[in-house]
C-alpha cells in the first residue's frame, strides 16, 4: 500500500554553488530510487545523461527510477499533478519528493507553496531544507547578494562545496554558524547522499550558539531563536498565539517550525511550519520523535522582535513576564514594589 505521506525536501543555494552536482548524486544513490525530483528552473542539461523515456508532461524518468519534472507551469499544479498520478498508478510510487529551487530567488515561494491546504490533502509535508554554500565565492555572495543569506538562513543542513578549491574556509563556516546556529552544517558529500534525504531532529533552545563573531552588517538583521516550554498548551490558546504572531510579526517570518504538545492528544506531537503569514495545516505524529516532550518553537526571521515574541509565547503560556517600565523600575530601585 502506498503511504498517502508525501516528504518534500527544498534543495536552495545561490547560482553555481553546486545544486545539480548534489542533485545528481543523489539520484545515482540506489537507495533513493524512489525520489521525484522538480527541478524549479531550467536546468535539464546538468540531467541530460540520465535521462531515459519520456512520461509525458514534462515528467521523465531517470536511469535510477526517480522522476523529474522540469518545472513550466504553476509549482503547486505541478505537485498535485505528480501526487494524483501515483495515487492513480499512472506514476510509480514515489515516496520522496525533492525541489530544486532557481539560484536566484529567495526560497520563501516555494516553502510557502508547500503549505497549500491543497497540497497538505495530498499527502505533502515540508520534510527539510537543504541548502548548498559555495565555500569560493560564500563570502563575497553573502556581501552582495540578501537571496544567499536568506537560502542558508531557513535550511536545516547546510552543505559547503568547492573547499578544495577555497583553501582555509574557517572563517566562512563560522559566519555560517553564526547566521544559522541550528543548522547541520558540513562538507558536500561525496557519498552517501541518502542520509541527507533523512528528515532532520527537531532543534532544542540548547542547540543556540551565545556569540556571532563572524558576521556582516549584511547578515545582522537575520536572527533565530527558539521557544520551549514545559508545559501543555491548549489547542485554542496555540492557534490563537499563531494567529497573533502572523499578524504582528509575519512579514519578517522566514520560517517557523514546531513541534507542540497540546491538551487534547498530549501523547502525539504536533508539528507545525510557516514562512511569513503563511502556515501549513498541522501534522499530528503517532508519537514524540525522542524523550524530550517539551514544546519547542524555532523561528528564523528578519528584524523580528524577540524579545516582544517572547513575552507573547509566555502570556499564552500563563507565564507573563514584566513590561518594560516594570523592569526598569525594579532596576532603578528594587524596593519599589
Amino acid at each position: 500500500m502506498i503511504s498517502p505521506r508525501i516528504p518534500a525536501f527544498v534543495l536552495t543555494g545561490f547560482l553555481g554553488a553546486g545544486k545539480t552536482t548534489l542533485l545528481n548524486r543523489l539520484l545515482k544513490d540506489p537507495a533513493l530510487a524512489d525520489t521525484a525530483v522538480v527541478i524549479n528552473e531550467y536546468g535539464e542539461a546538468g540531467l541530460d545523461h540520465l535521462l531515459v523515456e519520456k512520461s509525458g508532461d514534462g515528467v521523465v524518468l531517470l536511469s535510477s527510477g526517480c522522476l523529474c519534472c522540469s518545472l513550466r507551469g504553476d509549482l503547486l499544479d505541478t505537485l498535485a499533478d505528480l501526487a494524483a498520478r501515483r495515487a492513480s498508478g499512472d506514476l510509480p510510487p514515489f515516496a520522496r519528493v525533492v525541489i530544486e529551487t532557481t539560484g536566484l530567488a529567495y526560497p520563501t515561494p516555494v516553502l510557502q507553496t508547500l503549505m497549500a491546504p491543497q497540497l497538505a490533502g495530498a499527502g505533502y509535508v515540508l520534510a527539510g531544507v537543504i541548502a548548498v554554500a559555495d565555500a569560493l565565492r560564500g563570502e563575497a555572495l553573502l556581501d552582495q547578494h540578501a537571496e544567499a543569506i536568506a537560502q542558508l538562513a531557513v535550511a536545516d543542513r547546510i552543505l559547503v562545496s568547492k573547499t578544495d578549491l577555497a583553501g582555509d574556509s574557517a572563517a566562512f563556516m563560522a559566519r555560517l554558524r553564526a547566521l544559522n546556529p541550528r543548522a547541520a552544517i558540513g562538507p558536500m558529500p561525496d557519498a552517501g547522499a541518502a542520509a541527507l534525504l533523512e528528515e532532520p531532529d527537531f532543534p532544542s533552545a540548547g542547540a543556540a550558539v551565545a556569540a556571532r563573531p563572524f558576521f556582516s552588517a549584511h547578515d545582522a538583521a537575520i536572527a533565530s531563536f527558539t521557544l520551549e516550554t514545559d508545559k501543555v498548551l491548549t489547542p485554542g490558546r496555540f492557534v490563537t498565539f499563531i494567529d497573533e504572531l502572523r499578524e504582528r510579526f509575519g512579514e519578517g517570518l522566514l520560517r517557523f517550525k514546531a513541534l507542540v504538545r497540546l491538551a487534547d492528544e498530549p501523547g502525539r506531537p504536533v508539528v507545525l511550519h510557516g514562512v511569513q503569514h503563511w502556515f501549513a495545516p498541522p501534522e499530528r505524529l503517532d508519537a514524540w520523535p525522542g524523550p524530550d516532550r517539551r514544546t519547542r518553537i524555532v523561528m528564523i526571521g528578519r528584524d523580528l522582535d524577540r524579545r516582544a515574541i517572547e513575552d507573547l509565547f509566555a502570556a499564552f503560556c500563563d507565564e507573563p513576564r514584566l513590561d518594560a517600565p516594570d523592569r526598569a523600575a525594579l532596576t532603578d530601585n528594587p524596593l519599589a514594589f
